[in-house]
């Protein structure tokens, strides 16, 4: 997705601006969708004023009003948005109490990740995970490698992270990313200069008090804009003492910056590369060869797990806004008449969240609603993208969300990114206000149509026709001799161009030639004068038994270290009994280790039981640590919370004796049961990846009833 790494929504003004911000606890709330009439008495004048100017936005949209204008009603829309929502939160009861700073400290010290190279003082945005951030990131990927990728059979692919130049140029990366800009002095907003100058520019021709000069010299610079350089445009900006849109503020001289990491491929230095920004475009490059290795069908989907780069401006709030991220990202090729989806049943009664455009424009609160009314009432595009939009809440409930503080907002046609007809966030409710997690957006045919456009090469699929169709075909054929005479070294490139041209440019082609006696080629800055003798206009009609169209794309995309601290805030706990006890009540399937062994002591006794265990839990694909530390039982069954192991076995006198058997602890209600050793490993597998609940070995197992020690 081309967005600035996933933005952020701070409702509640929680920021790491300073430390004592830092250090100060937080209070997660959220939104109860069945309001007191009270709240909602309240409630009612900040809805009214966000409705009144979501009005106001569609009538300046419906009268075709110049950009600045609507520009300004939308950033006043956003505002009232804002006041509304900071009210909405403040009348909702607390729901939980929340410390950032012991949470933080808890991540630090047991090393799940920390801020990368600190010993050489650090680089912002940039994190290491340690063993166990690395294992829980692991486990989410894996996670959601057999919910995607196995469940709805994808196929899978790993392509390159070096991207060279042509192929994020044709996705729009390039053009996109690396623009002249101002800044508003005082707040930092970004601008783009030459849509700044264009739209001021604007504003003044329509002003009546401009003469017909000034008229005449504004248009004359919005004509001549796309080939001035910086100091011209700073120029103009200074020239006509343009100021912060919204604010009115003064503005910086104009300044580059591109968004993603530039290098060089090779020893020359002349190929120049980027990062990539995101895995999609690999996946598009590759359509081709996915779609033969799917004997032609559609629809079908590729992922693909990759790290990818934003060289962001500011990065803050830890893993939420990075310069190095791991993505995973799905793109369903469908065809474009068809967006239905097989499954879709299965999803139909799902209940969501919905924060609709049209409900953040009338100033009302989110939703519920099922995956099959909001697609049966057009407020989600249509079924395959519904279908995503209901696997990704399954995904983010199954590995630790609260579903509570997961909602989907869709896209204002404002914030819609280029190629998006339909494009909704999954979004978690942090500390930080709501952060966009996963980005799930209809991309219609932009991708495939652009790299088409850029190769020559044509990314389409075909489908039988019910019957077979007489088309009119008109094409331009290029006399070889002609043309290699002419040009000589050139004329491969200006052949290659001509076999790309469409219909249209076919026939003007021919309408050209016929008035002017000559056609005038344009490839990149060079110009080609071609004649009636060098080419030649065919016109005829071929039988076709199949169609061609150019798939549209619905794409799921997942920002891992986003989802990773929501769970974290999500999970973190401290016991209610000793405030100072904090740990993670990760589910198991993404838990870093699923079990540790503990001897009640070093008794020598213990050692082969506990080794046999060790190897028996190993044998199940139990990943698990063996804790055989000094210090009470209690003290380690704290350590062994904090990393979130979720299940406890415990060596002691009575294992010794026959039947051998060992205490098994759960986490998060410190319940213990005796089972007996030949058992034990299979109870543990079977808990840790969901074939059976705590309640059914409470159910089975005698309990355990000696209490935790604190020393």
């Amino acid at each position: 997705m081309i967005v600035n790494q996933l933005s952020t929504k701070d409702y509640g003004g929680n920021t790491l601006n300073n430390k004592s911000e830092f250090h100060q606890q937080f209070k997660i709330q959220y939104i109860n969708i069945m309001a007191d009439p009270k709240i909602e008495e309240i409630l009612a004048p900040f809805r009214a004023a966000v409705k009144e100017q979501g009005d106001k936005v569609r009538q300046l949209k419906e009268s075709g009003a110049l950009e600045i204008d609507l520009k300004k009603a939308v950033a006043e829309l956003k505002a009232r948005k804002k006041i509304l929502e900071d009210k909405e939160l403040e009348l909702t009861p607390v729901e939980a109490s929340f410390d950032r700073a012991k949470m933080e400290d808890l991540l630090k010290r047991r090393f799940f990740f920390d801020q990368s190279f600190a010993i050489y003082g650090g680089i912002t945005g940039q994190f290491d995970f340690g063993p166990m951030g690395c294992a829980m990131k692991a486990n989410m990927l894996s996670t959601w490698r057999s919910f995607f990728i196995l469940e709805e059979q994808m196929l899978e692919v790993d392509c390159s992270i070096l991207t060279p130049e042509p192929v994020l140029k044709a996705s729009g990366h390039v053009d996109r990313f690396a623009d002249l800009m101002v800044k508003d002095d005082k707040n930092g907003e970004c601008f783009r200069l030459d849509h700044l100058i264009k739209a001021h520019l604007e504003k003044v021709k329509s002003d009546k008090k401009s003469t017909a000069e000034l008229k005449w010299e504004c248009e004359d610079i919005v004509i001549k804009l796309d080939g001035m350089n910086k100091e011209e445009m700073r120029t103009i900006l200074r020239r006509f003492e343009m100021k912060a849109p919204l604010t009115n503020n003064e503005l910086s001289d104009p300044m580059e910056f591109n968004l993603m990491f530039s290098t060089s491929i090779g020893p020359t230095g002349l190929v120049k590369g980027f990062l990539r920004p995101e895995t999609a475009q690999g996946i598009f490059v590759n359509f081709k060869r996915l779609l033969e290795f799917n004997q032609g069908k559609l629809p079908f989907a590729a992922a693909q797990i990759g790290n990818s780069f934003r060289n962001e401006i500011s990065p803050r709030s830890g893993l939420i806004r990075v310069r190095e991220f791991t993505m995973a990202e799905i793109e369903h090729f469908c065809d474009p008449s068809d967006k239905s989806h097989p499954k879709f049943d299965e999803v139909r009664h799902v209940q969501v969240l919905l924060y609709s455009a049209c409900n953040q424009m009338d100033g009302k609160a989110a939703e519920i609603v099922t995956i099959g009314k909001a697609v049966d009432d057009r407020i989600i595009a249509n079924e395959t993208l519904a279908y995503f939009m209901a696997r990704i809440q399954q995904y983010m409930v199954k590995v630790g969300v609260d579903p509570k503080k997961l909602r989907f907002r869709q896209h204002m046609n404002n914030e819609m990114a280029h190629y998006a007809c339909d494009c909704w966030d999954a979004e978690c409710l942090t500390s930080y206000g709501w952060v966009e997690c996963v980005g799930c957006a209809d991309r219609s045919a932009y991708d495939l149509s652009q790299h088409t456009k850029s190769t020559g090469v044509r990314l389409v699929a075909e489908k039988k026709l019910p019957e077979p169709k007489t088309i009119d075909v008109v094409e331009v054929v290029a006399i070889k001799g002609a043309v290699g005479k002419s040009f000589k070294k050139e004329a491969k490139e200006i052949m290659e161009a001509l076999s790309k041209l469409e219909p249209a440019t076919v026939v003007e082609v021919e309408e050209s030639l016929k008035t002017n006696g000559k056609y005038v080629l344009e490839i990149g800055t060079n110009s080609y004068t071609l004649t009636p003798d060098m080419l030649e206009v065919k016109r005829y009609q071929k039988t076709t038994y199949v169609e061609e169209y150019v798939p549209n794309v619905i794409e799921p995309s997942f920002g891992i270290g986003r989802i990773m601290y929501a769970i974290f805030e999500h999970n973190f706990k401290v016991r209610s009994d000793d405030g100072q006890r904090t740990y993670f009540s990760l589910p198991p399937v993404i838990a870093p280790l699923k079990c540790s062994v503990l001897p009640l002591s070093n008794n020598a006794d213990f050692v082969p039981y506990i080794r046999q265990l060790s190897r028996d839990l190993t044998a199940v694909d139990v990943s698990n640590r063996v804790d055989d530390s000094s210090g009470s039982i209690g003290r380690r069954y704290a350590r062994t919370d904090e990393i979130a192991i979720p299940f406890g076995i415990t060596i002691d006198f009575d294992s010794l004796k026959e039947p051998h058997s060992a205490t098994l602890r759960e986490r998060d209600s410190m319940g213990q049961v005796r089972i007996p050793l030949k058992e034990i490993a299979g109870v543990v597998r079977d808990l840790s990846y969901g074939k059976m609940t705590w309640t059914d070995v409470e159910a089975k197992y005698p309990k355990f009833e000696q209490q935790e020690t604190k020393s």
